[in-house]
């Protein structure tokens, strides 16, 4: 099996590795998407088991897609508890792609619950939906006729109502203004 700590960018991976069957531990930094997906596909064509852990990051779909769909385990971990585990403060790429691997190795990488790519899709479909099916939502609507007009600004904060009756009687232009002359 290889254990993988990957510190994921947009534009490259700093990633640090071992394979549990010689102990040989490596060090790669995979510049552009392309030699990411070649290297792991190159992984996946061995035959190899394969574990990738990695922090939660919303840049990393793509990623995760690929990883889904060449059967690479991946753990997600939460970047917060990951930054705890840290012991310098001064942080590199380089260490941070070892502490991941440390923390896999160990069993202490604090991995977080991810829903599966088929859950995901139908999360972002009921998500949009409606019961009228018309997948608009209700604040994307146009406002009532004089919803806007019919709110009255005072000193306390806005009062939902008709005009000058909500404000006690003060019409609006006299609000906030100092009634002592």
């Amino acid at each position: 099996m290889i254990i993988i700590g990957c510190d994921y960018h947009p534009g490259f991976q700093q990633i640090a590795f071992v394979d549990l069957d010689c102990g040989e531990l490596q060090e790669r930094r995979l510049h552009h998407r392309e030699e990411a997906e070649k290297f792991y596909r190159e992984l996946a064509a061995q035959g190899v088991r394969v574990r990738v852990g990695m922090e939660a990051s919303g840049q990393a779909r793509w990623f995760e897609r690929l990883l889904a769909e060449l059967q690479i385990e991946l753990w997600i971990g939460d970047a917060a508890e990951i930054r705890t585990k840290r012991v310098r403060k001064q942080k590199t790429d380089r260490q941070d792609a070892k502490l991941m691997l440390k923390l896999l190795l160990e069993d202490r990488f604090p991995r977080i619950w991810v829903p599966s790519w088929e859950n995901r899709d139908l999360r972002q479909l009921l998500w949009h939906r409606q019961p009228d099916g018309t997948g608009a939502h209700a604040d994307h609507e146009p406002v009532a006729s004089g919803g806007v007009e019919r709110r009255v600004a005072t000193q306390k904060g806005v009062v939902a109502g008709g005009g000058t009756e909500a404000a006690g009687g003060v019409p609006i232009g006299a609000l906030g203004k100092s009634t002592t002359a």
